[in-house]
């Protein structure tokens, strides 16, 4: 698996996506957390990180995707994908190194926005005025829905040939996953059943973890539908006689 991370990583790094992903992720925030007014912190007058954290997932469905497109459909593009199979390597460590790669990079763009967390620490009055139990609480959630969405566009990634198609189809899975269910849940037909409906989407079990309370129930869902991602990458591939 490690050969197969260190050459996304590698690739990543070596082309313009891993910066310019960086950069528009903490310009988007940036600009939610400290210019627009509906939003900022200084305009909100209170020492929390809400809208960064509300916002995020929104601009996560933009940039994983545009992270996740290429690792498979650029390969079977290219024809390097057969030549990958031929190495001495599973299935699993393939798809386990691309999204390792990926959940990586994620990660990076996350770490600079501690400069956010720092900087409305130190801006509270008294100084360290925050619910820091929430803040981590939220970065965990990152964490974990970054992790969703990455599998996400794995698979998408696994079943199309094209780096645009399989962008909008882990665009489109995303917004169904996170925000679909809560909107169908909206809808005055469910009756008492609309808790459960909500319940189903990735939404609500982020929002419970946004609040500082790290349930094991929210956290087993997340990592059990980005597992559920990969094996069906797996077998999609393997559907595919690679």
């Amino acid at each position: 698996m490690y050969p197969i991370f260190r050459k996304e990583i590698q690739s990543f790094l070596d082309s313009p996506i891993a910066y310019v992903a960086i950069g528009l992720f903490l310009t988007g925030l940036g600009l939610f957390t400290w210019v627009f007014p509906e939003s900022s912190v200084l305009a909100y007058g209170f020492a929390q990180m809400d809208p960064t954290f509300n916002m995020a997932p929104f601009v996560y469905l933009i940039l994983i995707p545009a992270i996740t497109m290429r690792l498979f459909s650029e390969e079977k593009r290219a024809g390097t994908l057969e030549l990958l199979f031929t190495k001495p390597v599973s299935i699993w460590q393939i798809v386990g190194g691309k999204y390792l790669a990926s959940l990586v990079l994620v990660v990076l763009c996350l770490l600079p926005t501690l400069i956010y967390y720092l900087s409305i620490y130190a801006l509270g009055s008294p100084v360290g005025n925050i619910d820091s139990a929430a803040v981590a609480g939220c970065y965990i959630g990152l964490l974990l829905l970054g992790a969703v969405f990455c599998s996400i566009g794995i698979f998408a990634s696994a079943i199309t040939d094209s780096q645009v198609t399989s962008f909008l189809i882990a665009v489109f899975l995303c917004f169904l996953l996170h925000s679909g269910f809560s909107s169908i849940a909206g809808i005055n037909v469910w009756g008492p059943l609309s808790a459960l409906v909500e319940k189903l989407g990735i939404a609500y079990h982020y929002q419970a973890l946004s609040k500082g309370l790290i349930d094991s129930r929210n956290v087993f869902y997340l990592l059990s539908l980005s597992f559920g991602f990969l094996a069906g990458t797996r077998l999609v591939l393997q559907s595919r006689g690679w």
